[in-house]
């Protein structure tokens, strides 16, 4: 009998490949990088620039009586602030923080000059300040400009995703398995061919399997089983057939890109601006209307740009404000003169919300007259980075919310009569948007 080798090199080659991997996988990623903690930004001393005072109290008398109208580091409808100890004397801050207009009438030089430079903009007195208060606002605005705070997007990804924790990145652990996978597909064949040459030498005769008939011609010939086919085919194409129909026209989820970003989770979350508050002809019109932008610069006349923590991982506080040079440059507001240049250009802002032609929708009536929060139909508003279509708006879904909906009677004079007939004709306290003629054709088609 012939004598076969086997020899086990394969097997001493895997192991050693797959421990040589796994150390070089844990060394790669134990290094951390020891600059990260040494770029920290530190705390500026509360007596920068020779201001002495409280910075903490000083920020927030700046943000509850100055930040309307004033900026530690750029010009808004006031001179920035930052600096102003060195421009101009102590004893003569506390009198114009107090009475500026006294000031302008008694003739001081520095007191007409800024109140000519910023268009005779009269400022706000403050003599309930005392003169700690005053110190601990300059406190506050003296304060070195921060700087920028970098952050490395792709390598925080990578670090979140490579696994520190783990030791072990996700792309080397792919890579073994498929080293692994392809070993074992090698050594599957080596088997085979060794198990081939075992059965030759000893004379083990290999018997062919027999042929079968192909599968397709056993199912061609069998005409149940194809008629059984044929029908569960044309129903499952039906059903899909008609589900890709109804879904013409349906965009819910749709969420354009606007050429200005314009963020809900800011203005409706954070700021807890009203809806109503841009959307103003909501309570009185059919349809709830497109903001001018005059209704944005009655905010954005004073802010030029977000607070740093308004940034997220997606967009960042240098985004943000570039959206705000966007704003600025299609009203024609010149930040330096702080006014309007008069070159104005259109904002072509895409429609997200559009019924049918054939179809008649009343904001008013919903808000106004029904008390309904635009949250029911538009969905969580102020939780949206990018607004979009929360609901299909389908005839199915309005008639739904028809059909639940209970009408608020109670104060509203308008529904007194009609409640009091209705319902005593179903019999009910409180009735529901159908019940009041909510189901007629008419309502909503004409």
């Amino acid at each position: 009998m012939e004598k076969v080798n086997i020899r086990h090199s394969i097997f001493r080659t895997l192991l050693l490949s797959m421990v040589v991997l796994f150390s070089f996988s844990q060394t790669s990623y134990s290094q951390e990088d020891s600059g990260t903690a040494d770029a920290a930004v530190e705390e500026s001393d509360s007596g920068a620039s020779g201001a002495e005072g409280d910075v903490a109290a000083g920020k927030e008398l700046f943000n509850s009586l100055c930040a309307a109208c004033h900026k530690p580091y750029k010009k808004a409808t006031g001179p920035a602030l930052h600096g102003v100890s060195d421009r101009h004397d102590r004893q003569w801050l506390y009198e114009w923080i107090k009475n500026s207009a006294a000031m302008i009438a008694s003739g001081d030089d520095a007191a007409v000059k800024i109140y000519e430079e910023y268009n005779q903009t009269p400022m706000n007195a403050f003599p309930q300040l005392s003169h700690e208060d005053i110190d601990n606002i300059l406190a506050y605005v003296e304060q070195p400009k921060p700087e920028p705070v970098q952050v490395a997007g792709g390598d925080a990804q990578a670090d979140a995703g490579g696994g520190y924790g783990s030791g072990v990145s996700t792309n080397v652990v792919l890579g073994i398995l498929a080293f692994v996978l392809l070993l074992l597909t090698v050594i599957l064949v080596l088997v085979n061919k060794t198990l081939n040459r075992f059965a030759e030498v000893n004379g083990v005769p290999i018997v062919a399997s027999e042929k079968r008939k192909p599968i397709w011609k056993a199912f061609v010939e069998n005409q149940f089983l194809v008629l059984v086919s044929s029908v569960f085919l044309l129903l499952v194409g039906a059903y899909f057939v008609y589900g890709f129909f109804m879904q013409v026209g349906v965009d819910q989820g749709y969420a354009p890109v606007q050429p200005i970003h314009y963020s809900h989770r800011i203005h409706a979350g954070d700021n807890q601006i009203e809806c109503k508050y841009c959307h103003s002809s909501a309570r009185v019109s059919k349809t709830s209307g497109v903001p001018s932008l005059n209704v944005c610069m009655n905010c954005h006349k004073s802010v030029s740009e977000v607070a740093p923590e308004t940034a997220t991982e997606d967009y960042t506080k240098d985004f943000y404000d570039g959206e705000i040079s966007k704003l600025y440059d299609a009203v024609g507001w010149d930040t330096e003169t702080q006014s309007y240049t008069g070159e104005e250009k259109p904002v072509k802002w895409v429609r997200i919300h559009n019924l049918p032609d054939f179809a008649y929708f009343n904001h008013s009536q919903h808000v106004s007259v029904a008390g309904i929060a635009c949250q029911e139909c538009h969905g969580p508003v102020e939780e949206m980075e990018i607004m979009r279509q929360e609901a299909p708006l389908t005839m199915g879904w309005c008639i739904n919310c028809h059909r639940e909906t209970k009408v608020k009677v109670e104060g509203n004079k308008y529904y007194d009569k009609i409640h009091e007939e209705l319902s005593k004709k179903y019999g009910v306290e409180t009735l529901t948007a159908a019940q009041m003629g909510a189901l007629e054709c008419g309502k909503c088609h004409y």
